[in-house]
């Protein structure tokens, strides 16, 4: 599709979460992050014309190469996928703006050690399996509380900013919907969270209704 087509096109993507946003209030703010793992510099800089700012990608090694080839846009980078122990320098070298998938107390204590010794802070979310699904990474909701509270506690240098899930995989509406709403139920019950991150390009404007204020849409956003 042309410029023009690609706008109206991405502006149809924006009409559909403000819509969303609006069932639940008109205060209700939704950020969104473009996930850019399979897309090109040309990809992001056409969605950066357009107003996009927020980016993602989910491997360490990707998120380094598209931010020194991207450098000279001032773009929020993010962090979305799962962090191996041996790649934590790596990512603490890019520094991104959040890292969305903290998702256990080992490694929280790994984090906070690398930190500690760079001295410097990161904001993180941390990721609740919600699905209970093995192919999902995570803490289990039963203990999503209680590991939440003790990174506060014992890992200073994790600026923990909220949580975040991946919705269910499921047909059933109604099973997605569960998944999210105990994961916003778990973010309303924590002590400063701001960020609940649920929503992906093919259940966005549910996670939304459900209460999420940061969306994580790739295919949606960078139709081939």
């Amino acid at each position: 599709m042309n410029e023009v087509e690609y706008k109206i096109y991405i502006d149809d993507i924006i009409r559909r979460v403000e819509t969303a946003r609006l069932k639940v209030n008109d205060y209700h703010i939704v950020k969104i992050i473009a996930i850019s793992k399979y897309s090109t510099p040309d990809d992001i800089q056409k969605l950066y014309k357009i107003g996009q700012r927020a980016f993602g990608e989910n491997k360490v090694q990707d998120l380094k190469v598209k931010t020194q080839e991207l450098e000279e846009l001032p773009l929020e980078w993010h962090f979305v996928g799962n962090l191996q122990k041996n790649k934590i320098n790596n990512l603490l070298d890019i520094n991104p703006a959040l890292f969305h998938a903290l998702d256990s107390l080992e490694l929280a204590q790994e984090l906070q050690k690398k930190l500690e010794a760079k001295e410097m802070t990161l904001d993180t979310l941390l990721q609740i399996n919600s699905a209970k699904e093995e192919s999902k990474y995570g803490v289990m909701p039963e203990i999503a509380y209680e590991v939440y509270t003790k990174i506060q506690k014992e890992c200073p240098n994790i600026n923990l900013k909220g949580v975040m899930s991946i919705g269910a995989h499921s047909d059933d509406k109604e099973i997605i919907k569960k998944s999210f709403e105990i994961t916003y139920n778990i973010y309303k019950s924590l002590n400063g969270a701001t960020i609940c991150s649920m929503g992906m390009s093919g259940d966005f404007e549910l996670a939304i209704e459900c209460g999420s204020n940061m969306v994580r849409l790739g295919s949606v956003l960078f139709p081939k």
